[in-house]
Formats: structure tokens, C-alpha cells, sequence
């Protein structure tokens, strides 16, 4: 049984619809171990966002096997899969999802209300600790559309956080974000990986890409390269794509 967390091999994924069939990803083979900071980058239409998908449990391979805790995914039911996304992984998305016109601590505790066994009335210690990770514990009760576009992408990641995930993924994070506050979210998913945090980032920039500690290039369905990023000297965004 494989040891790594993450372990995907000759994965491929293809969409059909009528006549055309298109390729996403195509013969795709790597790990990532438990506590790394993997960055995917790549420009628009490569296969990034396809490749998140399925290895965070929203979308099934079409080939090839992706190994999570040494557990194939293709021996899971649908629901068997739902349940290990509400309970292994946090997603942290670019448009930040959050619900509107609702506070804060209530859009934290949205995963935690999906298990049947916990009690809302419990939740608060959760809620608060992801909430002080973030640096957010002291908006706990404003509403969601109260909060600038920094400080609801921080109660995305504290949302994602809550559940103790094995795992969280970020696409795109800083996407809608001006610079200083992109910084800001980029420091704090560093700050939880030196807590023990898996995370892998999806992007299409350098600047966030280099906070992670291990890049995944991805161009055309494919990678190209696998780099620590201590050992490349990073380019201006998509000259290594090119």
C-alpha cells in the first residue's frame, strides 16, 4: 500500500458530447506526500482545473488510477466519495463562495453541519479556532456581504479549514483579489502548511505559485515539469509554458 497521500498514475480524462471527444488530461503520473505545498500552474485550457477536480473528488478519471490514502477512488460509491470530500478535503475557490447576507460564523460552519453526528451547539470551538488561523476571529459576526474581498477569501479558507481536512485545495485564491490582499491569503495558506497542512494551489501566475514549495507544470493535457521551487528560478508568468 502506498505510503503517500496522493498517489495518481496514467490518469486521463475525456469529454465526449455527440461526435467530438476532448482530451483534458492525458497520461498523468505523480504523489504528493502528506504536508507538501504543491502548486499546479498553468496557463488558461491547459488541464489544470480538470486535474483539481478529480483529485479533489468532484469529478471521476476516465483512465489511469488515483490512489488516496492508498484507497483507489474507482472502488468508492458516489456517496462513499461525498463523504470523504465533506470529511478529507476544503476547497478554497476564486469566486470564494460564501453565502450572502450571512454571517460569518455560519458560512464557517456549513461543513460541519453536514455530519449527522455533530450538534450544531458544538461547533463554536471549531468554528472559532479556524476563524483565529485567519486572522478573522474578530468578524465572527458579520455578514458575508460585509467584508472586503480579502477578508471573505479568509473566511473561505477558514471554512475549508474547519473540518480539519487532510487536504485543502485552492483554485485560483488571489483571482479576484488586488495584489496586497493576494499576498495576504498566499502568506496565510504558507503559515498553515508550516502547521502540517497539505495544500495544492491551482493557478495560472508565477508570484502565487512560487509560495508553494513545489510546482507542477501543466500544459496541454500534460506535465511538463516537476520542480522544486528552491531549484528553478521562476520566469515572468507563462514563459515556462511556452
Amino acid at each position: 500500500m502506498s505510503t503517500s497521500l496522493i498517489q495518481v498514475k496514467n490518469l486521463c480524462k475525456t469529454y465526449e458530447s455527440e461526435d467530438v471527444k476532448t482530451v483534458a488530461i492525458c497520461d498523468v503520473s505523480f504523489e504528493i506526500q502528506k504536508g507538501e505545498f504543491v502548486a499546479i500552474m498553468g496557463p488558461s485550457g491547459s488541464g489544470k482545473s480538470t486535474l483539481m477536480q478529480m483529485l479533489g473528488f468532484l469529478d471521476r478519471p476516465s483512465e489511469g488510477e488515483y490512489l488516496f490514502e492508498g484507497k483507489n477512488i474507482n472502488d468508492f460509491s458516489d456517496d462513499e466519495l461525498a463523504k470523504i470530500r465533506n470529511e478529507k478535503v476544503g476547497f478554497v475557490f476564486q469566486s470564494f463562495n460564501l453565502l450572502p447576507r450571512t454571517s460569518v460564523y455560519e458560512n464557517v460552519e456549513l461543513p460541519l453541519l453536514y455530519d449527522e453526528q455533530k450538534e450544531s451547539g458544538r461547533n463554536r470551538p471549531k468554528v472559532e479556532s479556524a476563524l483565529k488561523s485567519v486572522m478573522m476571529e474578530h468578524r465572527i459576526n458579520y455578514l458575508s456581504n460585509q467584508l472586503s474581498g480579502g477578508e471573505k477569501q479568509r473566511v473561505a479558507i477558514a471554512r475549508a479549514l474547519v473540518n480539519n481536512p487532510e487536504v485543502i485545495f485552492a483554485d485560483e485564491p488571489t483571482g479576484n483579489l488586488d495584489s496586497k490582499s493576494g499576498i495576504q491569503v498566499m502568506k496565510i495558506l504558507q503559515k498553515l502548511n508550516n502547521e502540517g497542512h497539505t495544500i495544492i494551489l491551482v493557478t495560472h501566475e508565477t508570484y502565487t505559485a512560487e509560495h508553494a514549495k513545489r510546482i507542477l507544470y501543466v500544459r496541454d493535457g500534460g506535465i511538463i515539469a516537476d520542480d522544486p521551487v528552491k531549484n528553478r528560478r521562476l520566469a515572468q508568468d507563462g514563459e515556462l509554458l511556452k
